[in-house]
This record gives structure tokens, C-alpha cells and sequence, in this order.
């Protein structure tokens, strides 16, 4: 069986068989299938069974690689393009509108400058009583905990807004503090000895 490998793909070593295999588990769906196919082309002359012995890919997705490539029509599976759960942003695009307005009013950007987050005191038990008064069925309001993640992913963060940090109290020195002493020429002196 080695010997065959050997005989079909002259050109590859144990090494690089392992590279290409490394490189093709970082990949998903469409671009894997392309790149295990082009694989095939070039050491396996097209063949699927042969990929899959050499490589240890699934010869269903060499195969359906190949006919991606050939066709130029990319399948798409039922469960990247209608699967999952929209999120609450999506399914109620108005209270999410007014979700930001209400988080807005009360945010301030980060002191730093350094980051584009925006910290608000609005906690998301709050921000919930503010959709309900404003006539938001409970039916579109969500649960506090998914409401502070919505407010994450708005670009809030739930912090309590710091305007200073106060000062540490720093201890007073003490004239038998060594670090207060100035250093005399014999104790240099005698330290250099």
C-alpha cells in the first residue's frame, strides 16, 4: 500500500502530508472543499478515493470539491443558510432602536480614549423597565441576563462610570525611614568596600 502512495504522489513526504492536513483543519465549509480538491488535482491526478487514502479526507467532500470546481457553483448547506436562532436585535429592530436610545442617554466614552467602548450606569434590569414603560410587550423584552449581553454587543459596557480615580494615601515618611536618609560619604564609602 506505501509503495503505491509512493508510486501515485512521488512528490510528497510524510512532513508535508501532515502540513497540508493542518492546513485544511483550519479551514471550513466551501474553502476547505476547495482546497482539498485543488490538493487532488495536483498529487492524486483528481482522484477522490486516492485524496482520501493519502490525506485522510472525507472523499464525499474531495468529491464534492471537484464538482465545485468543475461546476463553479458553490454548495451551500440548509443549515448555515436558514438555520439558527435571529437574534433579539433582528427579530425586534424598533425596541432595539430604543434600546440605544435609552443606553445613549446614559453612557459616557471610556476616560482613556484608548477604546471606542462606551461604559453606562444603566444596568440591564433598568434598561428593561425603561422598554416596559415605554409599551414594549414583555413578549419583546428579553430576560436580564440576554439584555446585558445585547447591550455588549451594542458596543456597552455595565460599569460604574469612574470620573477620578482618588488618590492612594500615601504614608508618612518617618525620619528612621532609610529612604528618607540622605547618604553620607562613609556610608558610601563603606558600601563600595
Amino acid at each position: 500500500m506505501l509503495e503505491r502512495l509512493r508510486h501515485e504522489c512521488p512528490s510528497l513526504e510524510r512532513s508535508q502530508i501532515e502540513d497540508l492536513r493542518l492546513a485544511a483543519s483550519k479551514m471550513r465549509g466551501a474553502q476547505r472543499r476547495n482546497f482539498q480538491a485543488q490538493m487532488a488535482l495536483k498529487y492524486c491526478s483528481g482522484n477522490a478515493r486516492l485524496t482520501e487514502t493519502v490525506f485522510g479526507w472525507g472523499r464525499n467532500n474531495v468529491e464534492l470539491g471537484l464538482a465545485e470546481n468543475r461546476t463553479g457553483i458553490i454548495c451551500i448547506g440548509a443549515q448555515a443558510a436558514v438555520g439558527g436562532a435571529k437574534r433579539w436585535e433582528e427579530r425586534f429592530p424598533q425596541a432595539a432602536e430604543t434600546l440605544r436610545q435609552i443606553a445613549e442617554a446614559h453612557a459616557q466614552q471610556d476616560p482613556s480614549f484608548l477604546t471606542t467602548i462606551a461604559y453606562t450606569r444603566l444596568t440591564a434590569a433598568e434598561a428593561i423597565e425603561q422598554l416596559q414603560q415605554q409599551g414594549y410587550p414583555n413578549e419583546q423584552v428579553p430576560a436580564p441576563s440576554t439584555m446585558a449581553l445585547i447591550l455588549n454587543r451594542m458596543g456597552y459596557r455595565l460599569r460604574s462610570v469612574v470620573k477620578a480615580k482618588p488618590q492612594k494615601k500615601f504614608p508618612k515618611q518617618m525620619p528612621s525611614s532609610t529612604t528618607s536618609k540622605p547618604l553620607t560619604g562613609k556610608r558610601t564609602a563603606v558600601s563600595n568596600a
